[in-house]
């Protein structure tokens, strides 16, 4: 599962407030798929935060986005607007 789909999986299923063991109960192994085809569990991110308590489905997406490793972010370090190299000082 994309970890964008966990939002509504999470909003479909629980009512909420709901604590943060019920939550891993429930879709603990339920697997994320990163875009370099690593996988990981909900479980496994949502050990990574000390929230116990969620109060809504957007806080447990939050918690998810905000703890995923590395290897969701995307490329580390890229920048669109230039080369991030530095270049020698010109003189006119």
């Amino acid at each position: 599962m994309r970890i964008t789909e966990t939002r509504e999986l999470f909003s479909e299923s629980f009512d909420y407030p709901m604590d943060a063991t019920a939550v891993a109960e429930e879709f603990g192994d339920v697997e994320i798929e990163a875009p370099t085809g690593d996988t990981t569990t909900v479980e496994t991110v949502l050990a990574r935060s000390n929230v116990t308590d969620y109060q809504s489905a957007d806080d447990v997406f939050t918690a998810m986005m905000s703890n995923v490793d590395e290897a969701f972010i995307g490329r580390k370090y890229y920048d669109d607007r230039g080369d991030n190299q530095p270049h020698p000082k010109r003189s006119w």
